[in-house]
């Protein structure tokens, strides 16, 4: 299996995307797992480390400075003698979780073998759909392939 590639926005001469904005931001795998374990709340160094299994303390550290830098997570002091912080997420922050819960259901459908996300009432896998909250309808079919930024 190869290694993937982290994204490069240099190697784009074209002006920057929306996708090309969010990968400057949160485009490399620890940085979304990380978002991901903060979904659940607030945490500790130590907390996250636990929960992002094989993540290197000087990666979290600069992962996490980066994420706070990029205004996706907030860090409070709850130590000054030793100076420690615990990390949640901002309302940019909170506002990835759907891009995530999208991801992740796309990963469970390719994997074959992880779970995807499913409705708590009946059990159901559920479906996410692009809807118009202007015509009060979903997009479906040929209107959602031709979606577009304005």
């Amino acid at each position: 299996m190869s290694t993937p590639m982290p994204y490069d926005p240099a190697m784009s001469g074209s002006p920057q995307s929306a996708l090309a904005a969010a990968l400057d931001r949160v485009g490399d795998r620890w940085s979304l797992l990380l978002v991901e374990a903060l979904l659940a709340g607030p945490r500790r160094f130590g907390e996250l480390s636990a929960e992002v299994g094989g993540i290197a303390p000087n990666i979290l550290t600069e992962r996490l400075r980066r994420l706070e830098a990029d205004g996706v997570i907030r860090g409070t002091p709850y130590s000054e003698r030793p100076p420690r912080l615990v990390y949640q997420l901002t309302a940019d922050g909170q506002e990835l979780a759907g891009a995530l819960r999208l991801l992740a259901d796309w990963g469970a459908r390719v994997d074959g073998e992880a779970e995807p996300l499913r409705h708590a009432t009946c059990g159901t896998p559920v479906e996410a759909r692009w809807y118009c909250a202007t015509c009060d309808r979903p997009v479906e079919g040929r209107e959602a392939d031709s979606l577009q930024r304005l």
